[in-house]
């Protein structure tokens, strides 16, 4: 349960860096919040290749190493979206900081969510 709490403790401070990059009277622009689409769609394609993968076939591992170059692309975009802003003059670049701050908190959240809770020991779609 610690780590449950762990986690949702560090999701709640990513979200708030997030937030704060965009809401603060100083920065004001809204843009940064389309992280929270790369933040929904990190984890899917591992997701995905963990149904998919057959430990005896040599092409799951080929998807499974799909899922992860797929999963890197997003986390770069990720971090790339907001300094690109920040080069634009979108968003100003304190703004860009903290957005940055709170994507290291949130793929970090979701990396110690994979590691806690992805191994398949308790239960599985297999059983049904």
């Amino acid at each position: 349960i610690t780590a449950l709490i762990s986690l949702s403790f560090g999701g709640a401070i990513g979200l708030m860096f997030l937030m704060l990059g965009c809401a603060l009277p100083v920065y004001n622009a809204y843009w940064p919040l389309f992280l929270l689409f790369f933040y929904i769609l990190a984890p899917i394609p591992y997701c995905i290749s963990r149904r998919v993968v057959d430990d005896t076939d040599s092409a799951s591992h080929a998807c499974k190493e799909l899922a992860i170059f797929l999963t890197t692309g997003i986390v770069v975009s990720a971090f790339g979206l907001p300094v690109i802003f920040a080069r634009a003059h979108v968003m100003a670049w304190g703004a860009c900081a903290l957005v940055l701050a709170g994507n290291i908190v949130i793929f970090a959240t979701i990396l110690g969510f994979f590691l806690v809770f992805g191994s398949n020991d308790d239960f599985s779609w297999q059983q049904w």
